[in-house]
């Protein structure tokens, strides 16, 4: 995850604020609770201290340790109340299952999954899952990653062909007004799309680490063989998590969704059946009154922090009342 924030790349120009958030479950209280940790805790926490390390030894980054001890039901509650609180712009989650040395992925903890899902119903802003081995949010995060000297960025844009334009006609069955709504709103959505990308385009026109493609697909099955065919290059994919939207370009595809949380294209990327050995960050934009996608990852504005919520882990143990050390206590009731 570290290596996910050096390459946002901030700066003092650009700077970032994360919550580093370290969830640990509650049991035997009524209420919940949010601990400041002190600099003995920091140290000795391993990865608390790698952030801290990371800020140290990086310009434009702010890190706050927190813990919220709470019960799992309701932690959900926690998380997005302290990123209303904080006025956070996004929200990194892990995902419930991590890569296993035989290349299988393993659940870690079924109690996370249902976590991860509560706050992407309830998040007041963006959320991304990041899976450690919506697309016009991806392409924001992934504007400001290429700021880094070091960043290579593919984009891959599925285009319809004639066919799943014709079959978004007849999604509906009916020429009556469902259909034409249903029209309205692709093409709506596909200028907003064209917008987004011919500013990336015009930004990036002379960049040598901006490699731009797209991909005419008719259906899902051509788009599975499109994600397939992806040579095996790259380090990280960042995909937008579609809400509400079908399309025929992954039409058939939900019908295998093991994590529908990932969304159709990142639950594929997240699969063992996909065997490549890279990360996978989902995207879920915030919608919103007055949301702007260029305010909340971009660095376009220099006077304005960026503040990110990271989802450090969630302990495999129970914490009983009476448990919690000489940490800084605040209250965080839910009654």
């Amino acid at each position: 995850m570290i290596n996910l924030f050096e390459a946002i790349h901030p700066s003092r120009r650009s700077p970032i604020c994360i919550y580093a958030l370290h969830l640990v479950e509650l049991t035997g209280r009524t209420s919940a609770m949010l601990v400041v940790q002190t600099a003995g805790q920091i140290q000795s926490d391993n990865i608390t201290s790698a952030f801290k390390n990371f800020e140290q030894h990086t310009g434009g980054v702010s890190i706050q340790p927190l813990t919220v001890i709470s019960p799992y039901p309701t932690m959900h509650e926690d998380i997005c109340n302290l990123a209303e609180d904080k006025h956070v712009a996004f929200i990194i989650l892990p995902f419930h299952k991590q890569l296993t040395v035989d290349g299988a992925m393993e659940v870690t903890n079924p109690a996370f999954r249902i976590l991860n899902q509560n706050v992407l119903a309830n998040a007041p802003c963006s959320v991304g899952i990041l899976v450690d081995k919506d697309d016009r949010e991806a392409l924001s995060y992934a504007r400001r990653i290429v700021e880094h000297p070091g960043t290579i960025l593919t984009i891959i844009r599925f285009v319809p062909g004639q066919q799943a334009f014709h079959s978004s006609i007849d999604l509906d069955g009916t020429n009556g007004q469902g259909s034409v709504t249903v029209i309205t709103e692709n093409e709506r959505a596909r200028r907003l799309d064209d917008e987004l990308l011919n500013d990336f385009k015009s930004a990036n026109l002379n960049n040598g680490r901006v490699v731009y493609e797209e991909k005419v697909v008719n259906n899902g099955e051509e788009t599975l063989a499109a994600i397939r065919s992806i040579r095996n290059i790259h380090d990280l994919y960042i995909v937008g998590r579609a809400q509400y939207m079908d399309s025929p370009l992954t039409a058939g595809l939900n019908d295998w969704s093991e994590c529908p949380e990932l969304g159709t294209i990142g639950d594929i990327l997240a699969s063992p059946d996909f065997a490549l050995p890279v990360s996978v960050l989902v995207v879920q934009q915030y919608v919103g009154e007055s949301t702007q996608v260029e305010e909340l990852i971009t660095p376009n504005s220099p006077s304005r922090q960026k503040d990110i919520l990271s989802i450090l882990n969630v302990h495999h143990r129970s914490l009983r009342q009476g448990k919690l050390g000489n940490s800084q206590k605040k209250g965080f009731d839910k009654s």
